[in-house]
């Protein structure tokens, strides 16, 4: 008897940096054809094609999309550049909104928001955060028209000096508390917050205000990379510990796609459709067994 090869779990969704190298038509291509729903995507691939191009595409493949990656970098002190910045952030609103629309039935308008550094000769970690909470602010009601959720996206302490100030997932919750959560919401990655010793207690918190906006997933490996932005592996080949997180998020009554997004040289290397079809099957392996409730 042949065996056939195990379709991949309903609920995957390939973010595109997992196969940053493959333009949007290659990407949306074999995500299908590997048997994947859904896709989240990245802004740049985006707007080579152009933003009416990419939506028509997307309608044509069929899949799920579940987030806009990426928006942010507001920590950059009053000035022609934050305006530039902010303005930037009303442009990807509408992207995320325009294709939540065009996106197959179950499609969800999150637009991740990655807060930025610390300016140059700045050490004010505090005041750099309460500028990310005034900016996401000024882009609330532009969101709420929309439609579309900001999910201010934790990053690991390793890049608080240079893309991210906001280091914990209690912390991107206390800046989403002043807002309605349909609107600010958090990116929950384990990738960034699985060596976090309050990380369930903040997922159940995140859960009980509504602000689980995606759920994305990759493992951690050492040593990292001189480029430690690309220590991204496939769920398994690395040290998290995927269950705990998984059930905890699920506990949340989480029903929403889990995205796969890896940065990684080799990964990139290899055939977008073999990567694809490797990030499901590993998938399948350390996370679909914790997705039920």
């Amino acid at each position: 008897m042949t065996l056939q090869p195990q379709l991949p779990d309903a609920r995957l969704s390939i973010n595109q940096a997992t196969i940053k190298h493959a333009d949007l038509a290659t990407a949306l291509r074999v995500t299908a054809e590997a048997g994947v729903q859904a896709i989240g995507l990245w802004r740049e691939p985006v707007q080579a094609v152009g933003l009416a191009t990419a939506a028509s595409m997307l309608t044509d493949s069929g899949l799920r999309f579940t987030t806009h990656c990426r928006a942010g970098f507001f920590t950059l002190p009053e000035g022609p550049a934050r305006r530039v910045s902010l303005d930037d952030n009303r442009v990807a609103i509408e992207e995320a909104a325009t294709l939540a629309a065009a996106g197959a039935p179950g499609s969800t308008a999150v637009l991740v928001l990655v807060a930025g550094g610390l300016p140059a000769g700045d050490r004010d970690l505090a005041g750099a955060r309460e500028r990310v909470r005034d900016a996401i602010g000024e882009l609330a009601p532009a969101a709420e028209a929309a439609g579309v959720t900001l999910a201010i996206e934790p990053l690991h302490p390793m890049y608080a000096s240079d893309r991210c100030v906001v280091s914990t997932l209690g912390q991107a919750l206390d800046i989403a508390a002043d807002f309605d959560p349909t609107v600010v919401g958090v990116t929950v990655d384990t990738f960034h917050i699985w060596w976090d010793p309050q990380v369930l207690e903040q997922i159940a918190r995140a859960g009980r205000e509504g602000r689980i906006a995606t759920y994305q997933v990759c493992d951690w490996k050492t040593p990292l990379p001189a480029d430690v932005l690309l220590g991204r592996h496939y769920t398994g080949d690395g040290v998290i510990d995927f269950g705990p997180m998984t059930r905890a998020v699920i506990a949340t009554g989480y029903d929403r796609d889990i995205e796969v997004e890896i940065f990684n040289e080799e990964i990139w290397a290899t055939d977008p459709l073999e990567a694809v079809r490797r990030t499901a099957s590993t998938f399948g392996v350390a996370v679909s067994p914790f997705l039920t409730a």
